[in-house]
């Protein structure tokens, strides 16, 4: 569906040029809600910018849908870009109009007929939520009302393809858990191809089927978001979900105690059902281990449920080995503290 092959944009003039992207390849299919994350000045808002060539890539292609927009002239690029919808951090809205014809502007910008703009914009209304609103200007709405019309605007050249550009980090965070179970249920319904950007772990874990970590203006890390911030490969990635988990103190705890080769710290991992099953229990019980919960949390990437324990074992290095040997054996990530 979207394919970025070798893509690299430079800013600035000879000698005083900054790279935001380098040589970056990034594959997204059909139907998929994909997540980019990073830090500020990490390359992602051109990333975004460059999918629908409101940035022009340096160097490198861009593949929409089967056609290479790097390669389309202006008027080509325009039909194009109508298949591609984005809303911002900031809403950009038009101060001076009504809810209803803001979402009505890129209809009318396409000669399309006013009982056809009636029938649009009612839809998109009722989708979003904001039919008792119709007749208020931006100002008098709060920011995720603000965010609903932006969503809506952008959906009504009915996109293949919606751009997230932070748009939920101006929100508070009731606010933005509501924008993105609209976003998820856009999804579901249209089977739209949803690509956001955002700085917070919280976004990608909700609703992402898969991310990218992008880092100094490249990729370091991608795939399903259940492998990626369970099983993290590198740092940049570790900080994001330790920001998170808030893990750092129960880690320091587990690695003060272990002061002798009686007692081992361990990261279990739950997946799926197996989060509800009483397997830690069981194990220790046929084992004679002792053990120390030092963290744990329960929660859900998108709709799958998991669960993270630090856990400190305590008794003979020997039962301690076959505790963790047992719980690999049903299927569990265990990753020994050092």
């Amino acid at each position: 569906m979207i394919e970025l092959k070798q893509l690299t944009k430079r800013y600035g003039k000879a000698g005083t040029l900054t790279t935001a992207l380098s040589d970056l390849d990034l594959s997204i299919e059909k139907g998929e809600i994909f997540g980019v994350i990073g830090h500020s000045g990490a390359g992602k808002s051109t990333l975004i910018r460059c999918i629908n060539l409101l940035e022009c890539p340096t160097s490198g292609e861009v593949w929409v849908n089967g056609k290479n927009l790097t390669s389309l002239g202006k008027k080509q690029l325009q039909t194009e870009r109508r298949k591609i919808g984005m809303i911002f951090q900031h809403f950009n809205l038009l101060s001076s109009a009504t809810v209803y014809d803001n979402i009505a502007f890129p209809l009318r910008l396409n000669k399309t007929s006013k009982d056809e703009i009636e029938r649009k914009v009612k839809e998109l209304l009722d989708l979003v939520g904001l039919e008792a609103h119709r007749d208020k200007y931006p100002s008098q709405l709060s920011g995720g009302q603000k965010q609903r019309v932006g969503i809506a605007r952008a959906l009504a050249s009915d996109p293949e393809v919606l751009l997230c550009d932070e748009a939920t980090s101006a929100l508070d965070p009731q606010t933005t858990d509501s924008i993105l179970r609209l976003l998820l249920d856009i999804n579901k319904r249209f089977h739209l191809t949803i690509v956001l950007i955002t700085h917070e772990m919280h976004v990608i874990q909700s609703i992402c089927d898969k991310v990218a970590v992008i880092h100094q203006g490249g990729i370091v890390e991608q795939g399903p978001v259940t492998e990626v911030f369970l099983k993290p490969k590198h740092e940049v990635t570790r900080e994001f979900i330790r920001q998170e988990m808030d893990s750092g103190e129960a880690l320091r705890l587990a690695i003060q105690g272990q002061g002798n080769s009686h007692s081992r710290a361990v990261q279990i991992t739950f997946l799926g059902s197996k989060t509800y099953e009483s397997i830690l229990s069981q194990t220790v019980h046929e084992t004679g281990v002792n053990f120390a919960i030092l963290q744990g949390t329960i929660s859900t990437i998108k709709e799958t449920p998991y669960g993270q324990l630090i856990v400190r074992f305590e008794g003979m290095e020997s039962a301690i080995d076959a505790t963790i040997a047992k719980l690999l054996e049903q299927g569990l990530d265990v990753e020994v503290i050092q």
